[in-house]
């Protein structure tokens, strides 16, 4: 299972969001590929604690909903409601320049993976508490589906 503790794993995700233009048009959803990448961003400063998110209130347990999304062979399902916090359609950060927001996803993606970590990572609100082994295979697979939104 593929997951952001894997160099190799890591670089992937790295090299497809290198692959991301502007211009690249989506396979679903309602985000441009610029608020992607915001909404990527937003989702690692979430994980990171440094973007505070109210836990969404489920009627489901949390403990299956993070079994099924981080360690089965499903693929995610498409329009998911993201935290209000992270969605680009409510209050996710705004995108600004291309290329700047590009590198700046790149270097959270750096920070996320690093060990030893330099945060607290606070709970997801969908998820909530998440193991160092469930953060970095979300760290991945949350990525992963993002891009390949965008042919990426």
């Amino acid at each position: 299972m593929k997951t952001l503790s894997n160099a190799d794993d890591k670089r992937e995700i790295l090299k497809r969001i290198e692959s991301i233009r502007p211009g690249s048009s989506r396979r679903w959803g309602k985000m441009t590929a610029h608020q992607m990448i915001c909404h990527l961003s937003d989702g690692y400063r979430m994980m990171m604690s440094e973007k505070p998110v109210v836990p969404v209130g489920v009627w489901y347990p949390r403990a299956v909903l993070r079994f099924a999304a981080l360690w089965t062979p499903f693929p995610w399902p498409r329009g998911f409601a993201s935290a209000p916090e992270v969605d680009q359609h409510s209050h996710g950060t705004p995108p600004a320049q291309f290329e700047a927001d590009v590198q700046d996803l790149r270097e959270l993606v750096e920070r996320f993976a690093r060990q030893p970590r330099d945060f607290e990572p606070q709970a997801h609100p969908h998820f909530g508490r998440l193991s160092q082994r469930a953060l970095m295979r979300l760290g991945y697979l949350h990525a992963h589906h993002h891009l390949q939104q965008f042919g990426a």
